[in-house]
């Protein structure tokens, strides 16, 4: 969803928790979604792109989908990619243009320095005048020839663009999903530091019982630094992967205070890797930017031949001389003996056997892509399993048992400290296999060059 919409939305939002009715709703059916959403801002004091939300207002909450079509529409590096689509298409016009015709003109025999002699008479019967006009004959189509190739060469450039989007939808799915991790490692810190508070607090009450010792309380205090640390590097993730995120997707196109919305969940796939690799080699920008580099190379090529053929030069010419008016046509043309432009014929030939071994190694790069995103998945997906299938409970279990058993004098400290560091790390390791398993997906969409995994 665009910035605008997703501003009018929380807009609208805001307005019926109010009580106040959504009227800027209207401006939808009037024109511009970018004008409604404008006026939308300056009706109701919301703070442009780039600028921190009032207290107590709630902050832009972004999903994957909607995060990477902000960066393709407002990231300046892609941004600056495209305009090699236009840099492509002006040549076009430079390729299609055709030649000037040439103008002449010329006066002999002035008598410049004897003005006395000037008159009709001498201007008529002395003075000779030659007005003509030329014009290049292209011979061989090659204006034809000169545009298929820039267009041919649009279309590659469109390609590399394209493939240009594709990283950069990764890179974001890769930083949307390092924050998620770096969220859901924050909140179970959080949930862990004020679980652990508690069982500090009832083992201060049995030190002043006399149920533990000194030295057991302070090993209990030096435990709970450790889910401190955890709970300020948790922090510290969040910020920077946040930071990361917002500038793949256009540092001024958002609130410096967004946020994500999304949750690392295990989603199995039954995918069939033999489709996947079909569907790559179909529409992976740059297997198809490779391809068409071919068909450039070819187009190069027919150019060079067609450049072989001599243009001819014609022209007419006026003529005024002894009192005499005439005309005379000329015409010239290369005679092909030594220069029948070899080389390059040659060399555009070898571009094209280039291109086409370029073309095969770039579907086997894809064909490798995706047969390694593809096992990623797969060893991944059995990695989350493997928790969702016991291990979890098993580590959750057994910390709750060991939590029951120390706080009732049935189990030591070291014993309670052990389970809390498995479970600590269980949920941790847990957590980061989900994000491995998303990011494995993400990598097998961007190796099959689409976001809609059959």
């Amino acid at each position: 969803m665009a910035p605008e919409k997703l501003l009018l939305v929380s807009l609208a939002d805001r307005q019926r928790d109010r009580g106040t009715p959504w009227r800027a709703a209207g401006l939808l059916n009037c024109g511009s979604v970018r004008i409604a959403a404008l006026v939308s801002l300056l009706l109701c004091g919301l703070p442009t792109a780039g600028q921190s939300l009032a207290p107590g207002q709630s902050p832009v909450r972004l999903r994957l989908d909607q995060a990477i079509q902000m960066a393709i529409e407002h990231n300046h590096a892609l941004k600056a990619t495209r305009t090699q689509i236009a840099q492509s298409q002006a040549q076009e016009i430079t390729a299609g243009l055709r030649p000037n015709p040439v103008l002449t003109f010329d006066s002999q025999f002035v008598p410049i320095f004897s003005p006395s002699t000037f008159s009709a008479d001498a201007l008529n019967q002395i003075q000779q005048f030659d007005v003509g006009v030329g014009y290049l004959f292209e011979r061989g189509r090659k204006r034809q020839h000169r545009l298929e190739a820039a267009k041919d060469q649009s279309a590659v450039t469109r390609s590399q663009v394209a493939d240009a989007e594709r990283a950069l939808a990764l890179s974001v799915a890769a930083q949307f999903i390092g924050a998620l991790l770096a969220e859901s490692n924050l909140q179970f810190a959080e949930l862990a530091l004020k679980s652990f508070q508690q069982t500090a607090d009832i083992s201060n009450e049995r030190q002043r019982a006399g149920d533990i010792s000194e030295g057991d309380l302070l090993k209990i205090k030096l435990q709970s630094l450790q889910f401190q640390t955890d709970l300020s590097a948790a922090r510290l993730a969040r910020v920077q992967a946040l930071a990361g995120l917002r500038q793949l997707v256009g540092y001024e196109s958002v609130p410096a205070n967004f946020d994500v919305e999304g949750e690392l969940v295990y989603q199995p796939l039954q995918l069939n890797r033999d489709d996947l690799q079909a569907l790559a080699l179909r529409q992976r920008p740059d297997f198809l930017a490779a391809d068409r580099a071919v068909i450039a190379a070819q187009s190069q090529h027919t150019l060079a031949q067609a450049n072989a053929k001599r243009d001819l030069n014609a022209a007419f010419n006026y003529s005024h001389v002894s009192g005499t008016s005439s005309g005379s046509f000329f015409l010239n043309i290369e005679i092909p003996i030594f220069n029948r432009n070899q080389g390059e014929i040659a060399r555009t030939g070898f571009v094209v056997d280039q291109f086409q071994e370029t073309r095969n190694e770039s579907s086997q790069q894809v064909l490798t892509d995706v047969v390694n995103a593809y096992e990623a998945v797969r060893t991944d997906a059995q990695v989350a399993e493997l928790y969702t299938g016991g291990y979890l409970k098993q580590a959750q279990d057994s910390r709750d048992i060991s939590e029951y058993a120390y706080k009732h004098g049935a189990a030591s400290l070291l014993d309670f400290l052990d389970a809390e560091r498995n479970y600590r790390l269980n949920q941790i390791a847990y957590r980061q296999s989900l994000a491995a398993y998303l990011l494995a997906l993400e990598q097998l969409r961007a190796a099959v060059g689409t976001r809609s995994l059959p």
